[in-house]
This record gives structure tokens, sequence and C-alpha cells, in this order.
């Protein structure tokens, strides 16, 4: 609790609101890094400071944090835009973005807590309270986004003071207040609606999506959010659910938890109606209907994925898994990438391994591993990196993709591997009737169907109606292009018609 306050002027720079202005007038406006850094730490200063009464200290933290978000939009936009980012520019916008909302959170979180311990001066602000609890919430809202976006580790913490925030503004009766939440950007909100995104991204699988995906996700959320359902009891078509008394994230429900007046349930409710219509706009018309507000232009496909992703898991009953888990402790020697893939496939048998890492298999299953990071080693681990696997003592390399990915701690994480093939061997492939090639991997299980073929491809070497073959023995092996089936950055996956021919009497 910050103490009230000396009867002279506090001794701060932005004691006088003119001085104030001026100070944020001198920020270097073609700096966003620097911006949102600044203003974060005007935000710690601010709190700090004793001297401020309540309404002023939530008028000078209205004003920082307004004159953030232009530099926090443009910081997204440089983090999700960039794929090639490096380390350290990755890591100097991801800390800007987050250490700012951080400190947002920290700020109006202490405001409210003024005004809800009744101290000296905190009526005041009882006109401002609706817009300060909106912005609390969306605050930590985006503290949540952004640690989803490097995968964790998660602070827990954060849904504790979501959970308080949001238990005043119903305690209040100012849950459904409506609020314009930043001068100058359309539209309306509510704290109920700023609660709901949160828990609602929560339930939504961010650790099994790209960096990107999340984004579209999050404005996704946004656009659907008046349709969501929030309860004070269990309903047939709610799957979620979050205690207002703990720091614990929303879950799904498995089962009913027990009874308690601090239990909200919450669905996506009608917003799942009109998410599937929208899907069949899409597919109908080839593109996204313009009052959907992405905050940028994307490929009808990269969105029609992000939205298929949220019907699963918004569904009353959100996906199972396929196949049942067991557990297990095993080593795994472990490759990344397509050519790390392709140097252990064409490596002499009994070669040593010694560039692969060493991972902790946790659980098993048909479709897959659990497998937890003793040391992330470089920044290739991300949402659909290619895995050679191999079980210690074995020989045989397994191919796999990541699907899920938390980070515990910056250096530690676990990984869910979804098993692509149980068997690979490498093909030299070329162009039908013409010179040169091309090295594939020849993957599939006794399973495969006869008659088809899948093949890992390096990115860019598939030409869609383009026939491939390869020798197998004195037999030519004809593929047929199905079309792709996978793909990312650095590889495809495509589906083939196989045909063989006898070509040991062809001079």
């Amino acid at each position: 609790m910050i103490s009230l306050f000396g009867s002279k002027k506090p001794d701060h720079p932005m004691a006088d609101i003119k001085e104030a202005r001026k100070l944020l007038d001198e920020l270097p406006g073609n700096d966003a890094v620097k911006c949102a850094d600044e203003l974060g730490h005007w935000l710690e200063s601010v709190m700090a400071e004793e001297g401020f009464k309540p309404e002023y200290r939530a008028q000078l933290i209205q004003l920082l944090d307004e004159t953030a978000q232009i530099h926090l939009r443009k910081l997204a936009r440089d983090y999700m835009a960039s794929p090639r980012l490096t380390k350290f520019q990755e890591m100097r916008l991801w800390k800007a973005i987050y250490e700012y909302w951080r400190q947002a959170a920290l700020a109006y979180a202490g405001c409210i807590e003024l005004y809800a311990a009744g101290a000296k001066g905190a009526d005041a602000l009882k006109g401002s309270i609706p817009l300060l609890l909106a912005r609390a919430l969306r605050a930590l809202a985006a503290q949540v986004k952004w640690m989803y976006v490097r995968y964790g580790p998660m602070d827990q913490s954060v849904w504790g003071v979501i959970a308080k925030v949001f238990a005043l503004a119903e305690t209040r009766k100012l849950a459904q207040s409506v609020v314009t939440l930043y001068p100058g950007i359309p539209g309306e909100t509510t704290p109920e609606q700023e609660f709901l995104k949160a828990v609602m991204l929560s339930a939504s699988s961010p650790d099994s999506l790209l960096p990107l995906e999340m984004e579209l996700c999050e404005r996704l959320i946004a656009h659907f959010c008046a349709s969501f359902t929030l309860r004070l009891d269990l309903q047939p078509d709610i799957a979620y659910w979050i205690d207002l008394a703990t720091s614990q994230a929303p879950l799904r429900l498995a089962r009913p938890p027990q009874h308690a007046p601090s239990l909200r349930f919450f669905a996506a409710g009608k917003a799942l109606e009109n998410l599937e219509t929208l899907i069949d706009t899409i597919k109908r018309t080839g593109s996204v209907p313009a009052q959907v507000n992405l905050g940028g232009t994307y490929p009808a496909e990269t969105v029609l994925d992000v939205l298929n992703h949220l019907a699963l898991y918004w569904s009353p009953k959100p996906p199972e898994r396929k196949h049942q888990r067991h557990r297990v402790k095993s080593r795994l020697n472990v490759v990344h990438g397509y050519d790390g893939v392709l140097a252990v496939l064409g490596a002499a048998p009994g070669q040593d391994n010694s560039g692969a890492e060493t991972w902790i298999v946790e659980n098993v299953s048909a479709g897959g591993f659990g497998a937890g990071i003793p040391e992330v080693k470089g920044e290739w681990l991300q949402i659909g990196c290619l895995l050679g696997l191999q079980p210690e003592g074995g020989d045989n390399w397994v191919l796999g993709v990541i699907r899920r990915l938390q980070r515990e701690i910056p250096l530690k994480g676990s990984v869910g591997i979804q098993t692509i093939a149980k068997s690979a061997r490498l093909v030299q492939l070329s162009v039908s009737g013409a010179a040169g090639g091309e090295t594939g991997i020849l993957i599939g299980d006794a399973s495969e169907s006869p008659g088809e073929a899948r093949v890992l491809l390096r990115a860019g070497a598939f030409v869609p109606g383009q026939n491939m073959e390869y020798q197998k023995g004195e037999m030519t092996c004809l593929l047929m292009p199905q079309g792709v089936v996978e793909s990312s950055e650095e590889y495809e996956v495509v589906k083939f018609r196989e045909m063989m021919r006898d070509t040991s009497s062809d001079e």
C-alpha cells in the first residue's frame, strides 16, 4: 500500500501536469523501444512517489499509458512482421513490450487497490474506476499474451491480480460499465469483456500457436468478445472455469469443481456460431471481411488456420487426445531442421551423433511424445519445427514436429511432439524426363495406403503438378503429386500417387 501524502507539493518531475506533458513531448518519437522503456520507468516512478494524491496519480498513469499506445503498436508490428529477427533484436523488442505492460498493470492495480481500501482521497477516483478497471485488465491480459508469445515462463501470480481486479468490478457492480478504453481508438468495452478476453485467450491453447497466430487469435477474440458467455453456475455448453479466489489460470472442465461462490464459468457462447459463419464466408470469398480488424492484411489461409484452431477449442467439448498417454522416463537423441534430419538419415550405421541434443521423454502415445528439455540451446525451438528422434540405445530415427511448447524457465522447457513418420529413408528424386535431382525423405508406415507415398522435401523444391521419380532397385517409381499436406518455412510434406515401372530392360 502506498502511504499518503505530504503537506507540500511532491518533489517529482511530473508533480505539475503541464511539466508532465512537456516531458512526454520530448520523448524520442523515432525510437519506440526507448519510448516504451522510458514510459515504463515513469509509471514506476509515479507509483513510488508517496506525495501524489490518488486522483492525480491516476491522471498521470492514464496520460502515460495513452502516450505509450502508439509506440506499443509499432513494437508489436515490428515483432510479429519480422520472423528473421536476431536473438538480440527479438529479445529487445519483447522485453520493451512486456516490461511496459507489467508496469502499467502494477500502476492501475495500485490505483484500484487504494480505492478498494478506502485510502484518504481515493473517493475522488469513483468516476474513473470503471475505466481504471478495464485498463488494468487490458494490461494484465497483455502481460499474459506476451508470456505466451515466448512460450513462458508463466508468472501465475498475474492470474491472481486478474481475479482480484475483476472480483472488485463485480462487487462494486461495475463489471458491465461501458467505457472507451483509449482516446482516438474506436469501440467501447467493459471490465467484463476485458476479463473474458484474457480467459478466452488462455482457453484457446495459445502454446500450440506460432507468435503471429497468437496475434491473430487475440484479434479474433476481441472481434467476437461481445458474444462470449460468463456464468456463476455450470451450464451444459460450458467447457472452462476459473476461481477468482486463487492465482490459478483458467482450467478446462474435466469434471465439475467443488462449488464455491468465487467460481466463474465461461465459454464462447454465440461467438462459436459467428466464428463458423466467418469461416464459411472466407472459404466462399477467399478474403477476410473488412469489418474484421486483424491489425493488418493476412492471407486468407493463415486466418482460416487460426479460425479452425479456435473452433476446436471453443467447442463445448474441446478436443481430447486421440491416443492414451503412458508415463515413461527415457532419454531421446534429437536433431532439428531439414538439414539435421538429412544428416542423420544419411549417416553410416554406428556413426557418432554427437551433434544431437538429449531430451527426456516424459510420456509417450501412439501419436507422439511429451518431452522435457533440460537446456534450451539456440533459438531454433519453435512450433512446427521438424525433428529427428532416436530413443536411447536405438538405431532408427523417427520424424516428428513440435506441436506444443512451454518454457518453465528461460533455458528449460517441455514440448509436445507429433510423430509424422516411424520410418524414413533418403531417396534421390528427379523431375520426370529431366536431368539433376533433389534429395527427399520418403516417409511412411506399414499402414500407409497402397499406391500412395508421402515425401518430405525442402521448402520450394516441390512444383505443383510436376511429376517426380526415383529408382528403387531395377524399378522406377513415378510420383504424381496429390497436394501438400503440411508445410513450414523449411520443409513441405507432399502426398503422391505412386506407380512402379520396370526399367531393367531399358537401354
